[in-house]
């Protein structure tokens, strides 16, 4: 079912839902337009929307114009003690912004002046920042940067600190990603289709493991399941979504993987039901997938945006009609027709 749409002003590349109890309804997404020319430059956008899906309702609430955005990423919602939802954004000036989120009525009924207000922020490198993920406790972010560099950022005070930076790949470093379940270990994946694991106990950090052998391409995104703590997936411009079991990095569960016909941009987990994915695919619009016993399954895809397929996110929390759940509201954003997409699964996917 679709909920609504919306054409943004710059190259929609990420939808995030707010994983907050309070704020499940918020939906943010960025924007990146590189403008070429003698001395180019690359600008953006955060958009955030009130996101009804009984209601069938997108509705906009703030705008904010920033540098090129490359990523974003919610902080953590796990135990709510964290004060007010926050917001990270990777910039293609080498900046990582924090903004949080202020303005829920006092009494939880409705919203009133929902608005990001920037935190703080810095210069991590004179490379570009590619992508961002927050440690479980929402104390640290690991950025990749586009020389392969990987760095670890403190936030204490509202104040971000470098806490340890270092060459982890040859090539631009799109996908870097925290162990939920062992938050000291880092996993990050390259254009040199290396898929590595680090350990943050060691300065500079020690390396776990590394893959140069699977990914025939380079890695795209990296996700660890929030449920079972064995299971990672990777995705890959070879158009492969992989399978790893963490406690036998040498191959792939799933050996032969699963082919989404498009470059696996983005994966993301279900928030509560094990082993119900959603991929972006570039070039073959969005993916749900299935995975049991290893085995990855193909349940649903969508084709309603006309351009590369890049972000993607669940909504957090359960619809219910007439008594009955149903799918969580997806949204999806397309890159060169900057399209934002809200919509609810057909498939019965609780069974």
């Amino acid at each position: 079912m679709e909920i609504g749409y919306c054409f943004l002003d710059g190259n929609a590349d990420a939808v995030e839902f707010c994983p907050h109890e309070l704020f499940y309804n918020v939906l943010a997404a960025s924007t990146y337009v590189l403008e070429e020319g003698e001395r180019p430059s690359r600008s953006g956008s955060i958009t955030l929307f009130d996101v009804g899906a009984d209601a069938g309702q997108l509705q906009l609430i703030q705008r904010l114009e920033t540098s090129g955005i490359f990523d974003i990423k919610w902080s953590p919602g796990v135990g709510e003690g964290l004060g007010a939802p926050l917001l990270a954004q990777a910039d293609a000036d080498g900046w990582l912004k924090i903004r949080s989120l202020h303005g829920y009525d006092s009494n939880g009924s409705e919203m009133r002046g929902i608005h990001l207000k920037e935190m703080c922020g810095k210069c991590i490198s004179s490379s570009m920042c590619l992508c961002v993920d927050w440690n479980p406790s929402a104390t640290s972010m690991v950025v990749g940067l586009s020389d392969g560099s990987v760095s670890i950022i403190s936030l204490q005070d509202s104040e971000l600190n470098i806490l340890q930076k270092w060459k982890a790949h040859e090539f631009e470093l799109w996908a870097a990603s925290f162990d939920v379940h062992q938050p000291m270990l880092v996993y990050t994946g390259s254009d040199d289709c290396m898929f590595s694991c680090w350990d943050l106990r060691n300065d500079p950090s020690k390396l776990v493991f590394k893959n140069a052998k699977v990914h025939r391409m380079g890695i795209c995104c990296i996700a660890k399941s929030p449920i079972d703590s064995n299971i990672l997936l990777t995705g890959s411009y070879d158009e492969q979504l992989r399978i790893w079991d963490v406690r036998s990095t040498s191959k792939p569960v799933s050996e032969s993987s699963i082919g989404l016909g498009g470059g696996v941009w983005r994966i993301k987990h279900h928030p509560s039901i094990s082993g119900l994915i959603l991929a972006a695919c570039m070039h073959n619009g969005f993916a749900i997938l299935k995975i049991k016993d290893d085995q990855a399954q193909v349940v649903e895809t969508y084709d309603k945006h006309g351009s590369l397929a890049y972000g993607a996110d669940w909504q957090r929390g359960n619809s219910f009609v007439d008594g009955k759940r149903k799918s969580s509201a997806v949204a999806t954003c397309s890159f060169y027709d900057r399209l934002v997409r809200v919509w609810t699964p057909e498939s019965d996917m609780y069974v």
